[in-house]
Formats: C-alpha cells, sequence, structure tokens
C-alpha cells in the first residue's frame, strides 16, 4: 500500500481523494490552511494518518508545510491539489507581494516540489482551462497587465502542466503527471458545473497508488484515466526553463538537481 501527501484536503476533491485512497487501504497525510480547518478534516476523513498546516499564499508557510511532511518521512506520492478559483475580481496581494491566485496556484506547487523529500510519483491537478494559460510568462505578478481572474486563473493551470513536465524532465526517477479532474460542483466549479463529481478525484487517485502500466509514465496530462491533448508549450523545455527562474528568482528556491 502507498503512503500519499494531498494539499488542499481539508474540502473538495482533495477531501474525496483521500477518502478514496483511505478506502483502498492506503496510507493519507491531509493538509489544511489552519489548525481549525485541519481539525474540521480529521473529523471529516476518518483514518488520515495525520494533518499538516499551512497557508499556500505565502512563502514562509509553505516552506513550513514541505518541513512538517519531511519530519513524516518519506512518501509514495504526493498530490498537488490546493487551488483558488478564477473568480477574484481584483488583483488581490500576498504578504509576499504577489497575485494570491499564482501565490498559491503556481508559486506553492514549486516549493513543494523542490523541499518535500522527492516521493516516487508527483500528481499535478491542473484544468482544461490551461489551454488559455500565456506561455510567454509575461508578468507573472500582474504588475503591467490589467487584473483578469480568468486569465490568472489559467495562466496557473498552464503552469502546473509545465511544473509536472519539468519535474519528469529533470527526474527520471520519478512519475510526474498532470491531470484536469473536470468541471465539476465543489465550492470552485459552482453549483451548475456539468462534469460528474463523483468521477472528479479518481484520476489523482489512480496516478498517485494504481500500478496498472498505463500509470507507470511520466511527463503525460490525463482526464479520467485517459491521455488528453495539452498546450504544446508545456511541453517546450524553454518554456519550461523559464518558468522555473521566475519561480527560483520570487521563492530564492533552487529546483534540485
Amino acid at each position: 500500500m502507498s503512503r500519499i501527501f494531498i494539499t488542499g484536503s481539508a474540502d473538495g476533491l482533495g477531501q474525496m481523494a483521500a477518502q478514496l485512497l483511505l478506502k483502498d487501504g492506503h496510507s493519507v497525510v491531509l493538509h489544511a490552511r489552519n489548525k481549525a480547518r485541519a481539525k474540521e478534516a480529521l473529523a471529516t476523513v476518518r483514518g488520515a494518518e495525520a494533518v499538516v498546516t499551512g497557508d499556500l499564499s505565502s512563502i514562509a508557510e509553505t516552506i513550513k508545510v514541505a518541513e512538517q511532511v519531511n519530519k513524516l518521512d518519506a512518501f509514495d506520492a504526493v498530490i498537488h491539489n490546493a487551488a483558488v478559483g478564477y473568480q477574484e475580481g481584483r488583483r488581490i496581494a500576498t504578504v509576499d507581494g504577489l497575485p494570491h491566485v499564482f501565490a498559491i496556484n503556481s508559486l506553492a506547487p514549486y516549493i513543494l516540489t523542490c523541499l518535500i523529500n522527492k516521493p516516487k510519483r508527483l500528481v499535478y491537478i491542473s484544468s482544461g482551462l490551461h489551454k488559455d494559460g500565456d506561455a510567454s510568462l509575461r508578468d507573472l505578478e500582474w504588475n503591467i497587465r490589467n487584473w483578469n481572474g480568468y486569465m490568472a486563473y489559467a495562466d496557473s493551470k498552464l503552469h502546473n502542466v509545465v511544473l509536472a513536465f519539468y519535474a519528469a524532465r529533470k527526474w527520471p526517477d520519478v512519475y510526474s503527471n498532470a491531470l484536469e479532474p473536470g468541471w465539476v460542483a465543489t465550492k470552485m466549479g459552482g453549483p451548475s458545473a456539468p462534469d460528474s463529481l463523483e468521477d472528479g478525484p479518481k484520476t489523482q487517485v489512480w496516478l498517485a497508488a494504481s500500478n496498472e502500466p498505463e500509470v507507470l509514465v511520466s511527463g503525460k496530462y490525463f482526464y479520467h484515466k485517459k491521455l488528453r491533448s495539452v498546450h504544446p508549450a508545456a511541453s517546450d523545455p524553454v518554456v519550461q526553463d523559464k518558468f522555473i527562474a521566475e519561480c527560483e528568482r520570487l521563492s530564492r528556491i533552487k529546483f534540485p538537481g
């Protein structure tokens, strides 16, 4: 059985994935933004091994999340699930002066990937909207562009695929993949989302814990356990290197060799 850490697992798809993994006999460590949410998560996801806390909008707190995870010893897989949506009507600055959407959706997965002891598998939750993302990677901090919540979200979901594919390229001993769960009726997706909520968490669970041949791959993008086309920029080493360089600059954390 596998041991898996899931970010953003106090509710939504992260919580649902944790419950499915536990049902299948795996060990799961949860993540919540603060102690109150952590208590709620443990009460809901009964059987979870532990919960770590930290606000992923803060670089310092994200680093502390990685430290907490590493104190719990090695993991077979990490599911980067935590994210905020596309409905922010203005540029909300974090404690580090970064856009809230970018800090949580893009930079936090980078920091955690760098600092958590390397697992056997990395799973990044993206979205079909990643295809609308800006592959130029211009103005990641939204200091020049006029704020657009939809575009900020689409950009961040492209960043998730870029990061997954970069990790696949740099770490051939790790299975690193991205996926879209579909537009489902979570708090982020809204009540009118048309895709199956029941199916939403299944692909990340499959990628994190299955030993089927289709799972033992790297640098791939999935939707409902099937390979799906991806923004071509995600596979471009130049784009990947530029994104990683920007994340290094903003976080002052270097991607491990």
